[in-house]
């Protein structure tokens, strides 16, 4: 039998991860540095507006797609995307449920995200959020046709399946692996995946919402299905946000009651993939050799 993996130690994994995301963390350090001096203008013309949208693309790809890829291929030896999550559920069902649970899951968020905001932020940050807001005011407004579905597909489909690539197809793998629980590594991927947007007044409910992603993955065995639930959620809000634009730079109020039932019918739907699931930390990082007999290399 050949052993699938080049790089056994988790460890060693995590500096290959680091190693592969330095530019972009270089990159992220000088938008930081430059975010404290420049705001973005409060009307940019429908040139600049595409451009700005084909460079999110590109940020799509270069900051999360390529690093997770490049991550795979000094990491395994071939079937790089299978091992960073593209095989099939657990359950059929798990991929709807996917779906439904971040639908399920907007009270809860809503909720968690003016609890953010009741936290007390730097300067340098309230300006960055604020740049940040009437930028995708500017990506979110609605001149032709096409542009709600342009916006979905910038602003929903690649994200959610670049960075689910990254944030649990190879960071929360090797976090998992590091930490030697599934727990924590779901959490540590969960608060990088909030800290690496940069947008803190919204921290908490990101880091929640990552969490949830990471329990989808984890128990399904699937990358399919946090990809599921971060593409509906990304774009129930890249349409409502175009209809209403006033909720970009807030959430609806809703009684304290209706967040209660969202964070049960949210608990209620993973421990489901957890009744339904045969993952295991044993059977995902105990066995490194492409043996047919093994269900989840199979």
């Amino acid at each position: 039998m050949i052993g699938h993996l080049r790089i056994r130690s988790p460890w060693s994994q995590l500096l290959v991860l680091v190693l592969v995301f330095s530019p972009q963390i270089i990159l992220l350090m000088v938008g930081l540095s430059l975010g404290n001096e420049v705001e973005t203008s409060k009307s940019m013309d429908q040139v600049s507006v595409g451009t700005m949208k084909l460079m999110q693309a590109a940020s799509s790809l270069l900051f999360f797609l390529l690093p997770a890829f490049l991550f795979s291929v000094f990491v395994f030896r071939g079937r790089y995307l299978y091992f960073l999550g593209f095989k099939p559920a657990e359950k059929t069902s798990m991929y709807v449920l996917s779906g439904i649970v971040m639908i399920l899951a907007l009270p809860f968020v809503f909720w968690l995200g003016e609890l953010n905001r009741m936290i007390e932020l730097p300067e340098w940050m309230i300006r960055m959020e604020q740049s940040t807001s009437k930028q995708m005011e500017e990506f979110l407004k609605v001149n032709h046709w096409y542009d709600v579905p342009v916006n979905i597909l910038i602003i929903a489909l690649l994200p959610a399946i670049c960075e689910e690539l990254f944030f649990r197809g190879a960071l929360q793998r090797v976090m998992i692996h590091v930490s030697r629980s599934p727990i924590a590594g779901i959490i540590l991927a969960a608060v990088l995946f909030s800290a690496l947007h940069l947008q803190f007044a919204g921290f908490l409910p990101r880091f929640f919402l990552g969490m949830i992603l990471g329990f989808l993955y984890w128990y399904s065995g699937s990358l399919w299905t946090s990809i599921i639930g971060h593409f509906v959620f990304n774009a129930i809000q890249v349409i409502w946000v175009s209809f209403a634009p006033k909720y970009v730079n807030e959430n609806p109020s809703l009684p304290l009651l209706v967040a209660l039932v969202s964070g049960v019918s949210i608990a209620t739907i993973l421990y489901f993939f957890r009744r339904q699931s045969t993952i295991t930390y044993e059977k995902v990082y105990n066995i490194d050799e492409l043996n047919p007999h093994n269900e989840f290399l199979a």
